[in-house]
């Protein structure tokens, strides 16, 4: 009689034990919800709390890159944890302190509110609080808020692009769209893209779009509550990542062409060029209902990253990175609650930088998308080094890994050296002829020197 074949869940706890670990999670996620996760995460409407006119491109080398990750294996310890453990914690700042500037924006439509940091900061710290709640004992109510989050994020989204178009009293031409470039980096037309290039402004504002591209390695850090998690895990963060590139190009396009007045949305006294096309479109109440929906979809965006950063933390400190404190699963709710607090509080602190600086956002935004990047890159790296030290799973690039790896990682920009130099200098850098005078009297030739050592 031959010998019963393991199934699934038996066949992931087997590979889970022959990296070392066991099965401590509870698992019962889908590939839909493994996908969902990154999708929510990724969250292409979460790109409005940070879009701005010369913020508008994506990079599609975030794509060489996911496809990689799960050849080399998203963490390799040390520097690699602790920039996805930076990441994690900004990324999740950055989302929901972006709602509560949302809500704080949307408060003023129609009214007199006026918010305030510390009233933003105080939205922000209850919104936390619910995140933390939801994923410490709502763990089965997670796979329910999944599936309302993937309807949301593809119908509810479709719906608002398709309101925009068709309610918009005006479009914009294709000319407008698609080639004009508008810096608005300086004052009195000497921002960046005069000072050093226009490349360098749009590569700064790709920062801002690649932190919506952001989240998908959430499937990876799912993949000890997903089922058949060697295949479901990588197809989740493809599927997350190709799905958010449609709907986040329709989005874009949607608010690009809808543009009633170009310069009244980007001096806006809302200050969020969003809510002011949708005024502009729909008037104040129309515009309220839509950003409700925004905000609701960016709600469950910073639900699933605190839950990915929850994880994320109690498998670091499963392996030591973290005190053993924090390796602790609920017997009761099958939850690592210690970390899912850990990670609400770092968060919190992240953003408090806010109540005296206005750009704390901005910088939270930057840090999520730099330390995650950093981290998604690194374990490719190693992987190219050192390949004999890393088994594939079935799912593989075959021929085309170690191509697709070195276009991953060979991403590099100087950004405007000479500028920044001679500003160094005591060289008015404005003042026209200046730059180059300087350049003549050799003042820039050290600068010169080092960049093509």
């Amino acid at each position: 009689m031959e010998a019963q074949k393991p199934d699934v869940h038996e066949q992931d706890e087997y590979k889970l034990a022959q990296l070392g670990y066991k099965q401590d999670l509870n698992r019962d996620w889908s590939m839909l919800h493994n996908f969902g996760v990154s999708f929510s995460i990724i969250s292409v409407i979460t790109g409005l709390t940070t879009y701005d006119m010369r913020h508008t491109m994506t990079s599609p080398i975030s794509t060489d890159q996911d496809r990689s990750l799960f050849e080399y294996g998203l963490n390799t310890g040390g520097p690699g944890v602790m920039f996805n453990l930076l990441g994690q914690v900004a990324v999740t700042t950055g989302i929901t302190f972006g709602l509560a500037n949302l809500i704080s924006t949307t408060a003023t439509v129609g009214t007199g509110y006026e918010p305030t940091a510390g009233a933003t900061l105080g939205i922000y710290a209850a919104l936390l609080v619910s995140h933390a709640i939801i994923n410490s004992f709502g763990v089965r109510l997670l796979r329910y808020l999944n599936n309302t989050s993937i309807i949301l994020h593809s119908v509810g989204i479709s719906c608002f692009c398709i309101a925009v178009l068709a309610k918009a009293p005006t479009h914009q031409s294709a000319k407008f769209v698609f080639s004009t470039f508008y810096d608005g980096t300086g004052e009195e037309g000497m921002g960046w893209s005069v000072r050093a290039s226009p490349a360098y402004v749009a590569a700064c504002g790709v920062l801002m779009s690649q932190y919506t591209i952001t989240g998908f390695d959430a499937s990876a850090h799912l993949s000890e509550e997903t089922r058949n998690a060697e295949w479901s895990a990588p197809l989740g963060v493809l599927m997350s990542i190709g799905v958010s590139a449609v709907f986040g190009f329709f989005v874009i396009l949607s608010l690009l062409f809808s543009i009633q007045d170009f310069d009244r949305t980007i001096s806006s006294d809302i200050e969020q060029p969003v809510v002011q096309i949708l005024i502009d479109i729909f008037g104040n109440a129309g515009a309220i209902v839509l950003m409700t929906l925004v905000m609701v979809c960016v709600y469950h965006c910073g639900l699933f990253s605190m839950t990915s950063n929850s994880r994320m933390m109690f498998g670091f400190a499963r392996d030591g990175g973290l005190p053993r404190f924090f390796n602790n699963v609920d017997a009761r709710f099958r939850s690592p609650i210690r970390t899912v607090w850990l990670g609400a509080f770092l968060s919190f602190l992240l953003a408090v930088p806010s109540l005296g600086s206005t750009v704390a956002f901005s910088a939270a935004t930057s840090i999520a998308t730099i330390g995650l990047y950093i981290s998604y890159g690194l374990p490719i790296l190693v992987g190219l080094i050192w390949p004999k030290n890393f088994e594939k799973g079935p799912f593989n690039l075959r021929f085309a890994s170690r191509i697709i790896a070195l276009i991953a990682v060979l991403k590099w920009f100087t950004g405007p050296i000479r500028q920044i130099q001679a500003e160094r200098l005591g060289i008015d850098i404005q003042e026209p002829g200046a730059l180059e005078q300087a350049e003549q009297d050799g003042k820039l030739a050290d600068v010169e020197i080092s960049k093509t050592k």
